[in-house]
């Protein structure tokens, strides 16, 4: 009888631990997605609405206006197309030169290798702000000030993206490598055929963050541009804070606009990422 009774409390504490958790998910879930809510209520909002006390989430009257005053004011969609074709050609790059890279560290038995490897992970320590600097200084002896090329090739090699893929490179039975090699194929053979395709949940991980990094970068091309036609559009968005106030609804317009891209990135390519992070932390 004991022994029942003590079960049957366990299990009620169980459930409660359980409807405790839950709670804590929801109100956490909640507390993440508030801003994003406020954000898009703010952009479908009058100027005369924002000031409102108590503060509306759903306003009385949606309103187009502020993402059309974005478009009028300000160049909006050379801001786009900037951040695109930015974002685009680094993520591509870095996923090709990452991968390349990954491949020899993983793959290809050469004198030094892991201590190489732990040499080029190191260079993780420096922060970035250390040497843009130098790169500054390196992109205007090339001519490469407020252009695409600027902005674009000090993103196509990263030492996150070569660590992810190189992990995920050793999680593949190199058993495959042999059986290529005895048919006559060569390391670009095994690349192609073999680790690519088996690594394309790594790849879509690295192509989300390398994205979103590309498309959120500030400070780089703050430094590297000096000219409104090559800004990206962090930089456009700098614009929308005026000097002595802030209209608020035309700034999270142009924030919404932003974060459209984003999303759809994230949301396309969603059901590879979980399963990207658990290759990546596989071990040979």
């Amino acid at each position: 009888m004991e022994k029942v009774q003590s079960a049957s409390t366990t299990g009620k504490i169980s459930i409660v631990k359980k409807v405790l958790i839950y709670i804590v998910i929801v109100l956490g879930g909640i507390i993440m997605v508030l801003p994003f809510i406020w954000m898009v209520s703010t952009a479908f909002k009058s100027g005369a609405a924002n000031m409102v006390l108590p503060p509306q989430f759903i306003p009385d009257e949606l309103t187009w206006k502020n993402f059309e005053r974005v478009f009028e004011m300000f160049p909006m969609m050379q801001f786009l197309v900037n951040s695109i074709v930015v974002a685009v050609v680094t993520t591509v790059g870095q996923m090709l030169f990452c991968s390349m890279a990954a491949y020899a560290f993983a793959r290809i038995e050469f004198w030094g290798r892991d201590k190489l490897f732990l040499l080029y992970l190191a260079t993780m320590m420096v922060p970035a702000q250390v040497t843009m600097i130098p790169q500054f200084i390196l992109m205007k002896q090339l001519g490469w000030l407020d252009s695409y090329t600027g902005l674009i090739v000090p993103g196509l090699f990263g030492v996150f993206g070569t660590f992810l893929l190189r992990q995920a490179f050793m999680g593949i039975p190199k058993e495959l490598d042999e059986a290529v090699f005895m048919d006559g194929g060569n390391h670009f053979t095994v690349f192609r055929k073999v680790i690519l395709p088996l690594a394309k949940p790594t790849f879509a991980t690295l192509g989300i963050l390398t994205f979103m990094q590309s498309w959120n970068s500030y400070l780089w091309p703050l430094i590297v541009t000096s000219s409104q036609e090559m800004a990206t559009l962090p930089l456009g968005l700098s614009l929308l804070q005026g000097r002595y106030g802030t209209d608020f609804g035309l700034m999270m317009a142009g924030v919404l606009i932003s974060v459209i891209p984003i999303l759809a990135v994230y949301l396309f390519a969603q059901k590879y990422f979980i399963q990207g992070m658990t290759m990546s932390g596989m071990k040979e």
